[in-house]
């Protein structure tokens, strides 16, 4: 059987471009194995006029090979479409026009495998054996020297409405029950980031149209627009992710909640939108909506004879109970990393936290010896607010590739940062510690 250098499973944004970044490099094999019969990007968001949160420079390689063949502006040529998004003036790709230039990508890069369901991962002493189930049912065995770990994040749902009854959708899904939502005579969309925002523009737009009361409810204490300011951008640079990593793990977890708005928030253009779009309405005639701050989802019950959900809310603030009824029951919670079933073979060769999360270290790695198994996307815990930013992808992906190869195949910045995070060294008052 072929051993390849590293087998990838999972192909989403940050797996499909390891394998575009690979593919120059002599000597180097790597399989991608997707259980998905062809690349898809969030497909149940895929709003028309939604946009990236990061610039075009955030595609699958630029940030390590501005020169590849597999750029956004080399994609944007071939499919004659460059001077149209120079003339556009804006650094925001179309969401939909990300997922077509992604899966122009995996159309032509070597080594990707669609309708393969990984099912087990195990150790034959010498390399790891990957066994692929096919939609048929047949099965096909890979052998590998090193695992990358791509499977993505899952759709979160709150435990209050955890095997709720009745229409309920988390926002991953929104687009193919959109029709069906929309016949019902209320709609409440939970939530407070990206996600929210526009599943709740999307359904104040067509408010006129359709015969039924909106609500937005989020427990943060307002509207919270993603912070991107220049040196906040900077706590995306190496210096603060070294940082981070030196921390306390309860203290990185801490940090991650403070920082929420810093890559969870909402683009400032949408809440500018939202804004614009109530009050155009509001000039014609009272709107049938409602925003809810401060207020937290405790609990939920769906009456199938009423066709209807209770939700019990807190006001956070006043720690004051709230009811609402609503008919259409919209979750933009978020999504959190899963550990895949197919780990279970090989656990012993990996390191976990405290918590069940994988213990990673700097190069990515999760191994015992540091140098086999690489995750993409599920280190937020210990890498900090990089791990799920496209723009961050191809950083992530030069470290990898200069593990698993043995030399730096693309440069990796270390200093970029004007600002020092830490205690400096020459200002500290006990350098020896500072140093360790």
């Amino acid at each position: 059987m072929r051993t390849h250098d590293f087998a990838a499973i999972g192909l989403g944004p940050f797996n499909l471009g390891l394998a575009c970044l690979a593919e120059p490099v002599d000597g180097f094999d790597g399989v991608f194995l997707e259980s998905r019969e062809e690349f898809s990007w969030h497909p149940g968001m895929m709003l028309q006029d939604a946009t990236l949160q990061v610039p075009f420079m955030a595609d699958l390689v630029t940030m390590a090979d501005p020169t590849s063949r597999y750029s956004f502006l080399s994609y944007l040529k071939q499919t004659g479409r460059l001077y149209p998004f120079y003339i556009r003036e804006s650094f925001y790709p179309l969401r939909a026009e990300y997922d077509a230039y992604c899966r122009w990508a995996a159309s032509q890069v070597e080594g990707v495998r669609f309708g393969r369901h990984v099912d087990r991962v195990e150790h034959d002493g010498e390399a790891y054996v990957l066994t692929a189930r096919r939609r048929d049912g047949s099965t096909e065995t890979y052998r590998a020297e090193r695992l990358v770990l791509g499977t993505g994040t899952r759709p979160h749902v709150p435990s209050a409405v955890s095997g709720l009854d009745g229409p309920v959708i988390h926002s991953a899904d929104y687009l193919t029950h959109k029709d069906e939502l929309q016949r019902r005579r209320s709609i409440t969309v939970i939530g407070s980031g990206q996600s929210a925002a526009e599943v709740y523009l999307d359904l104040l737009e067509d408010i006129d149209s359709h015969d039924y009361e909106l609500v937005w409810a989020t427990r943060s204490p307002r509207f919270f627009p993603m912070e991107y300011t220049k040196l906040t951008l900077e706590m995306t640079s190496p210096e603060y992710t070294r940082h981070f990593q030196g921390l306390p793990a309860a203290t990185r977890d801490e940090l991650l909640r403070e920082q929420r708005a810093l890559y969870k928030g909402i683009s400032r253009d949408l809440v500018d939108a939202i804004f614009d779009t109530l009050y155009r309405k509001r000039v014609h005639g009272d709107v049938p909506t409602r925003l809810l701050t401060n207020t937290e989802l405790v609990d939920a019950s769906w009456d199938a004879g009423r066709g209807r959900y209770s939700l019990g809310m807190r006001h956070t603030e006043l720690d004051e109970p709230l009811d609402l009824q609503t008919e259409g029951l919209v979750l933009a919670t978020g999504y959190r990393s899963q550990v895949p079933a197919f780990v279970t073979g090989i656990a012993a060769r990996i390191r976990f936290d405290e918590q069940g999360r994988y213990d990673v270290a700097a190069d990515y790695t999760i191994d015992h010896d540091d140098q086999e198994i690489y995750v993409q996307n599920a280190e937020e815990h210990t890498h900090g607010l990089i791990a799920p930013d496209l723009g961050m992808g191809a950083y992530r992906n030069s470290i990898i590739i200069r593990g698993m190869t043995g030399r730096e195949v693309y440069p990796v910045e270390q200093h970029i940062a004007f600002q020092e995070f830490g205690v400096p060294l020459d200002l500290a008052r006990h350098p020896a510690e500072v140093g360790r």
